[in-house]
């Protein structure tokens, strides 16, 4: 009966995505993008010479790719020629990241029925496969423990309200059944599985500290930006949504914001959003695509650099002196470890309770979590004063120093198992 209900409920979501594809860009990609993929898959994954090894690695989307990417890149610095296929669930990541010249292969994962999760891994083969965080495809996954093909699961994070932990969730448990070993980030989570599964559980953390601390020691050269900021106080705001965007325009007018400046680089960059930016604005805005044939008057009088691209921002928190990362007035908040690896203070909008960091960080006082503009003013009036500042930037990097390392115990592991 469980079985039958997923099988419906799966059915019933890949058929409302495609639906979905007549009215939306975002589905219509996910459909296209599936359209006569065991014949590619066929023709672009030929015979593997004897002894060569196969890694898939399965990400949901971009934020779960960032997770995943540092296990494939040290695993190709110790076996450079184990190949990797790597594929996503959602269009945000895979027409991203679609050329990532790490991967061999990047393809998008079929619907998980058990026609298409036999004929994917047969064509495939994988000798080990890596899930991240909360990909948990059941046909796929019997598939794979049918044939005795080793999978594990790195960076999951498990919380009470999910259905492993509920009187429904009998499918999802059997799924936590099938994977060889699970990597967890916290205590917490391995706490949670306790009792629930015989799969072994190891605590791994999170392998994107690894990644935005690689990312913090090579930020990169922006003479563009630099001559933006020139010496003064700067907000860099990250991932941000309207409802966010509406926040910090507040703070904009009022008299706290005078002397700073703003690089703001929202989650959403087509035209429409950006010129709804532009038109919020009270003082003159800097389009970064537009910025390199201005005059050095404009930098000095504008107060606000607008990315209108993908791909700069994590770089872009070595700038600030606080950042705002966007999304949590909406589902849930964006990337905090990107401008913590930095050591600056981070505020964000009130749904972040999916995030470990953003708890560690609230409660050792190196981010803060507001409601509405009011606490965004009285937050930033507080940064200004240097003791409560220098506090607050100490207490920020923390967690990246007593977090990093995932990416080297989930690579022995792998190592071990090819």
């Amino acid at each position: 009966m469980d079985l039958l209900l997923y099988n419906l409920l799966t059915r019933f979501y890949f058929l409302a995505i495609r639906l979905w594809a007549f009215f939306d860009e975002k589905a219509r990609l996910w459909v296209q993008g599936r359209q006569g993929i065991f014949e590619k898959l066929k023709q672009d994954i030929p015979s593997r010479r004897p002894g060569e090894k196969l890694v898939w690695m399965h990400c949901a989307s971009l934020g779960e790719f960032e997770q995943g990417r540092t296990v494939i890149e040290a695993l190709k610095r110790e076996r450079p020629g184990v190949r990797v296929l790597l594929t996503f669930f959602s269009p945000s990541g895979f027409e991203i990241r679609k050329n990532y010249p790490l991967a061999d292969w990047v393809f998008y994962l079929p619907a998980d029925t058990k026609a298409n999760a036999r004929r994917f891994i047969g064509i495939v083969q994988p000798d080990l496969v890596v899930f991240v965080k909360y990909e948990f495809w059941y046909h796929f996954l019997r598939v794979l423990k049918s044939r005795k093909i080793p999978v594990i699961l790195i960076a999951a994070a498990f919380r009470e309200g999910q259905p492993f932990f509920r009187w429904y969730g009998r499918i999802h448990r059997q799924m936590l059944a099938c994977f060889t070993t699970i990597f967890v980030q916290n205590e917490k989570s391995e706490r949670l599985l306790a009792g629930m599964t015989d799969t072994p559980v190891q605590i791994a953390g999170d392998p994107r500290v690894d990644r935005v601390l690689e990312i913090a020691q090579q930020p990169g050269d922006f003479p563009l930006i630099e001559k933006f900021c020139n010496g003064r106080p700067v907000l860099v705001c990250g991932s941000t949504w309207p409802a966010d965007e509406d926040v910090i325009f507040e703070w904009l007018r009022s008299e706290a914001s005078a002397g700073w400046k703003i690089i703001l680089a929202p989650h959403d960059v087509q035209s429409a959003h950006i010129q709804q930016i532009v038109s919020k604005s009270s003082s003159p805005v800097i389009r970064f695509s537009e910025a390199e044939n201005l005059a050095a008057e404009s930098f000095r009088t504008s107060k606000l650099l607008l990315i209108d691209n993908v791909g700069m921002l994590a770089r872009l928190y070595r700038f600030g002196r606080v950042a705002y990362v966007g999304g949590g007035f909406g589902v849930a908040i964006h990337n905090t470890l990107e401008p913590i690896a930095f050591g600056i203070p981070v505020i964000f909008g009130p749904r972040h309770g999916k995030f470990e960091e953003a708890g560690f960080l609230i409660k050792n006082g190196g981010g803060f979590s507001i409601n509405n503009a009011t606490d965004f003013i009285k937050i930033m009036q507080s940064l200004e004063e240097p003791v409560f500042y220098t506090k607050s930037s100490t207490r920020a990097g923390e967690f990246i120093r007593e977090n990093r390392g995932a990416t080297g115990k989930i690579l022995t592991f792998v190592l071990k198992q090819l």
